[in-house]
């Protein structure tokens, strides 16, 4: 695939693929219908039967080429799977066209200090296992680790101190990035309000920009009831202290959250009573670079 991609991007060779789709020619009059000279036409000829896009016979002095159909199938075959793969409903495709339209609206509506204030976004899960899985699930940096991202995402490090006043740091990079080479896709420094295990946390975080100042403050509150099939999480955010350069960040709320929210249910669902014969839920299978507890001793200032 890697020569016949090369062959046919050189255009003067593309040229004389469109002349042979008509008929079989002779070396001299694709030369002629081409507008080059025919050494040269004989060289761009003999790179593509080397690709194998054309073949070629000898009639008498003539040699005729021909087109060879089946490895244009299958690059066209090759190139439709990938324009599908990109255009798959719900993919990362649709997801990146829906941030591109929130993207715009938001920075058109960002034109002073403040302007998103007061903005909220609601959410709702109803989730399998009981609240106190759940809590863990929302409080215990090792299981936050594993859905507090949205797709395409990975926690590089994490701090989350269940407690009120108890701080929080959150940073993520590409999924992808396995050596931290790529820039930080996002940072978010924060500090717990208020704590009712199994039914209640709050909790402000702001986004940091990159010259380490906040974009925007976000004030979230979790509230968590039991139901027959397990439990039912309601989200609320609240903005305050935006600032012009936040719109980048407020436009990914309803998406980044929401993806988040489906990875938590997911976890859940796949291990509704993950749990060990002492009450712990087990986190063997959670790996990230820093994944603090409330015991550390990271000195670093926080919100």
């Amino acid at each position: 695939m890697d020569a016949l991609l090369t062959a046919l991007a050189d255009p003067a060779r593309w040229r004389l693929v469109g002349l042979l789709a008509e008929r079989p020619r002779p070396v001299g009059v694709l030369a002629q219908l081409a507008e080059a000279r025919q050494p040269q036409t004989t060289k761009h000829l003999q790179a593509l039967e080397r690709a194998g896009v054309v073949t070629s016979q000898r009639t008498g002095q003539r040699r005729i080429y021909a087109l060879q159909p089946g490895p244009l199938r299958e690059l066209a075959a090759a190139l439709s799977r990938l324009a599908d793969t990109a255009d798959q409903a719900g993919g990362p495709r649709e997801t990146y066209d829906r941030y591109g339209l929130s993207l715009r609206a938001e920075r058109l509506a960002a034109q002073e200090q403040g302007w998103a204030d007061s903005r909220s976004f609601t959410f709702r899960r109803s989730l399998m296992g009981p609240p106190e899985l759940v809590w863990r699930h929302l409080t215990e940096a090792a299981l936050l680790a594993r859905w507090w991202t949205p797709d395409d995402l990975r926690v590089s490090e994490l701090l989350f101190e269940a407690r009120p006043g108890g701080r929080i740091v959150h940073e993520y990079r590409d999924a992808e990035d396995a050596n931290g080479s790529d820039l930080v896709a996002g940072r978010a420094h924060g500090v717990v309000d208020d704590v009712r295990p199994g039914e209640r946390l709050s909790y402000r975080l702001s986004p940091l920009l990159p010259d380490g100042g906040l974009a925007f403050t976000a004030h979230v509150d979790l509230g968590l009831r039991p139901t027959d099939t397990g439990t039912d999480l309601d989200v609320h955010w609240r903005i305050t202290d935006s600032t012009v350069d936040s719109a980048d960040f407020i436009a990914g709320i309803e998406i980044g959250f929401g993806q988040s929210l489906d990875k938590l249910a997911a976890t859940l669902a796949t291990s509704p009573h993950d749990t060990d014969s002492t009450g712990h839920v087990n986190t063997e299978h959670v790996s990230t670079e820093h994944v603090s507890t409330e015991h550390d001793t990271d000195t670093r200032s926080t919100t």
